[in-house]
């Protein structure tokens, strides 16, 4: 960083956490599952996205934003938390923070105690365990969240079959009539509803800001939504979304995700799918493309009523998506993987602060990792430590990321940053059992870890021991390089060219420096 910018970055940060409480900017957060860039702001010309694109006019866009694993849990305990997965010690669903690792601080609780009344609707954190089965209320939360009624049917009978007339349970494509399901309604179109009740209660305790967060479950499979949204995609638009038939044959076993949610699902289990490596066939890879876009376009509906009772002029809006989900690339599908695809999520921030009337684009690498100290500095509270990175596990209250403040200032844009994500598997081969694609940490044996920077990603798979979370860094299951300036699919893995060794050894150095 230049002595200019960190000059004014400093100032910045000096001048937080000077505001009255009762003058503080609301904050929403809007988060939603395994959403990757596939919206109009993003340049996707197939995605029907209004509401999502009306909103970025007015906002900062930031288009390289990556999640630190592609995985429901360990992204977003990773994001509400402010700390990598390997900090977290979570790879999987099945351990708490609090009491696996340490009492860490979380977004929503740090604006709780900074006097803001914090509330939820929908999917935040992830359910189960890895919230202690609470969505960490009370800590986080100054009211329990908000789950809606209906996702207690989310592996019931709800899904019409594929002639129409009998409702079936475990489809992956399920457009559906809301006549039809529980209450006449779904979970997100739940969650939305009592959000906007929340928003309209607030407007009577305007002496205490809000911060509140809405997690919508869509477009996670299955592609529940209703069936009025196909009509904007036209199957025969989604035949030639990709050439990728076929996992490319440079692409290391051990990188390679089976897809087997996809695969376990009752419309798509009898298709003779061959495990691991497929393939699906031209006509059902456009169904799934279609029912993921139809599925944003659906979110997209219900964000806009959000927006349209917000009041902007007094609210920091942060929209993003937990991490991406493959669309056929690399003949793979869902998450669970290193790939661009599954991590690269959309990141648009909007403050009263900085009002602008077209988006402004930020193109330097982000990390969710920087969305908390991020929102703290917009609500201008006391900024967030920065972790000590021998020992984050010590500090309670820190964070791992850096704050995009400067940036949405204007300042720092041409700075150099990389993202460092991670993913685990059991074995060098993809396998039912254990699943490769969602290992428990007693099954992991090799821990993936990618390095994007502003021209590669570098990946490297090691040796991890998950009894003490240590790593051997010499003993290695598959190396990938990929040059975006040439390759932005990542299809041709470059690491075995000696004519690029100088660049993958210095890549490896500052991945391993990263990693610490």
């Amino acid at each position: 960083m230049s002595k200019l910018s960190a000059v004014l970055l400093l100032l910045l940060l000096l001048t937080a956490g000077t505001v009255p409480t009762s003058a503080r900017y609301n904050v929403v957060m809007v988060i939603f599952d395994d959403l990757r860039p596939s919206l109009g702001v993003y340049g996707d010309i197939l995605a029907h996205t209004p509401h999502l694109d009306a909103f970025a006019e007015g906002s900062t866009v930031f288009t390289r934003a990556y999640s630190q694993q592609a995985l429901c849990a360990p992204s977003r305990n990773s994001l509400l938390t402010g700390r990598r997965p390997d900090t977290l010690h979570l790879y999987d669903f099945y351990s708490y923070w609090r009491s696996f690792v340490g009492n860490f601080t979380t977004l929503p609780q740090y604006f709780k105690e900074h006097g803001y009344y914090t509330y939820a609707c929908g999917k935040v954190f992830h359910p189960g365990l890895s919230s202690n089965n609470s969505d960490d209320y009370p800590l986080s939360w100054s009211a329990p969240v908000f789950r809606p009624r209906t996702e207690q049917f989310m592996n019931s009978p709800v899904c019409p079959d594929h002639g129409g007339g009998v409702l079936r349970k475990n489809y992956l494509i399920c457009p559906v009539q809301l006549q039809t399901q529980p209450y006449k309604t779904l979970p997100d179109i739940e969650s939305v509803t009592e959000a906007l009740r929340f928003l309209e209660s607030r407007k009577r305790s305007r002496s205490q800001p809000y911060f509140l967060a809405l997690g919508f479950h869509k477009p996670h499979i299955n592609f529940r939504f209703p069936r009025q949204f196909l009509e904007h995609f036209p199957l025969n638009q989604f035949f030639n979304y990709t050439k990728d038939a076929v996992k490319p044959p440079d692409m290391p076993d051990v990188a390679w995700n089976p897809y087997t949610d996809v695969r376990s699902r009752d419309d798509f289990k009898h298709r003779n799918i061959s495990f691991p490596y497929g393939p699906i066939s031209e006509l059902q890879a456009a169904q799934i493309r279609q029912a993921y876009y139809a599925s944003v376009a659906y979110v997209d509906d219900l964000f806009g009523k959000l927006m349209s009772r917000l009041d902007l002029e007094r609210t920091v809006v942060v929209v993003l998506g937990d991490h991406g989900w493959s669309l056929g690339e690399h003949a793979e599908w869902a998450k669970y993987s290193n790939f661009e695809v599954a991590l690269r999520v959309p990141l648009i921030i909007r403050s009263p602060e900085f009002p602008l009337t077209k988006p402004q684009r930020v193109h330097s690498i982000t990390e969710l990792l920087d969305v908390f100290p991020t929102l703290v500095d917009l609500a201008h509270l006391p900024p967030l430590p920065v972790c000590n990175r021998s020992s984050p596990e010590q500090q309670l209250t820190c964070g791992e990321g850096k704050s995009l403040y400067p940036q949405l200032q204007g300042v720092g844009l041409a700075e150099d940053y990389v993202a460092l994500s991670q993913y685990p598997r059991p074995g060098m081969l993809p396998t039912k059992h254990p699943n490769s694609d969602k290992p428990k940490l007693r099954n992991i044996k090799i821990m993936g870890y990618s390095l994007r920077t502003d021209f590669y990603r570098y990946t490297l798979w090691v040796r991890f021991h998950a009894h003490d979370f240590s790593r051997d860094w010499h003993n290695i299951y598959g190396e990938e390089l990929y040059d975006h300036r040439l390759d932005s699919g990542e299809e041709f893995n470059l690491a075995s060219l000696p004519e690029l060794n100088a660049i993958r050894l210095h890549l490896r150095r500052q991945l391993i420096e990263a990693v610490g």
